[in-house]
This record gives C-alpha cells, structure tokens and sequence, in this order.
C-alpha cells in the first residue's frame, strides 16, 4: 500500500466501526466517536509500515474499556454467522495484556504489521510465544485479534486459526479464535497444547495517537 491508500484504509476501518454501531456501545456520538480517533489518522501518516504477502499493515484498535468483548464478539461475521463466545460469564475479564507489551487500555490505538502466525500451527502457545519474542515480535491481545477480525474477517480460514497469546489470566489458559460450526468463536486452549489448525497471531509493533 502506498500512504494515501494507508490514509484511505483507515477511513474504510473507521466506517467499519461506524456501520457496526461502536460510537452507541462506547456511550459516544458519532462525531465524538470519530474525532476522538483522529489523532491515530494523523499518526498513520508518518509510520513506515511493515509490509508482506500475509501480512495485514495496520489494524485500528478499540480498548474494552469503551466496548466490551462480549459486545465486539459478536459483531464478528463470517458469511453472515455472528461471532459467540464459549467462556463463562464474565470470564473474559481475567484474561489482560502480558504486562511487558505496554498495551494502551483507556484509548484507541493502531497495531503494525499484523499476522496470523500460521508458521505456528501445532507449536505450543509457549513455544511459539518465546519464538514470536525471539524475532522482535509482539503476542496479539484478545482486543486485537477481534479488532483484526472486525476489519479483515478473511483472515479468519478453515484450519488456518490463531491463538492471543497477549492476553492471560494469571493461569495455564490462552484465549484464541477459530471457526465452530461456521461461526467464528473465541474459547481458549491450554498453553502447552499444540493444535495442527491453530496458529500464534502477531504483530511489530503498536502506535499511540497524539492528543
């Protein structure tokens, strides 16, 4: 992609989330919505994005503290089948970011240089996540694997799913997202468990917007 076709993208991310009513779920107008967002338009602009044949540049990113989990989950579609999740009510909210990943949580920010991580299919979440980190890589969080799937659902493929190592709970479970029964489905498997159609998702890096 060339900047304007960054520029433009993000556009497209932002109508997305417009279309898929984010402005009403974070208690915002739509012109608050969008103008608290702004600032990430203007970063864009001056990143050097990663590039790749599997590789998604840049996703924009919206913390649970405006809109849950359960509430993003199932605007997640996949030829029209609605995202569900398979935790126990309230069980999302153990699961945070790994402290080291510095994930913003109260504001919007823009995740580089995106993958699904299937080199990691049938690797352990453990064994991938040293692997990840070894190249300088970031785990994705739960928030950015939905947010991943909100803008590019295609990146969602029969055997080719992914786990969020970026997220836990303080406990051996990792959240991940793949396909049930053609819907897409966010449950969690053990960390030391490897799965031939499971990947490790990933990112470079994440951007801050200046306020």
């Amino acid at each position: 992609m060339m900047a304007q076709t960054f520029l433009d993208d993000f556009d497209r991310q932002v109508q997305t989330l417009l279309a898929k009513g984010y402005p009403a779920l974070a208690g915002m107008t739509v012109e608050a919505f969008t103008e608290r967002l702004a600032p990430l338009r203007s970063t864009l602009e001056g990143l050097a994005l990663p590039s790749g044949d599997e590789l998604v540049p840049f996703v924009l990113v919206i913390p649970r503290s405006w809109v849950s989990l359960e509430a993003a989950m199932p605007l997640l579609t996949l030829k029209e089948r609605a995202g569900f999740i398979d935790f126990k009510p309230g069980g999302l909210e153990t699961f945070r970011p790994l402290p080291d990943l510095d994930v913003p949580e109260e504001e919007p920010y823009l995740a580089l240089g995106l993958e699904t991580g299937s080199e990691y299919r049938n690797v352990t979440p453990d064994d991938a996540l040293a692997a990840i980190r070894a190249r300088e890589r970031s785990p994705l969080t739960l928030e950015e694997g939905i947010a991943l799937l909100t803008q590019f659902p295609e990146k969602l493929k029969k055997n080719h799913c992914f786990s969020l190592a970026g997220s836990r709970s303080g406990d051996r479970r990792v959240p991940a997202l793949w396909i049930s029964q053609n819907h897409p489905k966010l449950g969690w498997c053990w960390a030391g468990n490897p799965h031939t159609w499971l990947g490790t998702a990933f990112c470079a890096g994440r951007a801050h917007g200046e306020v």
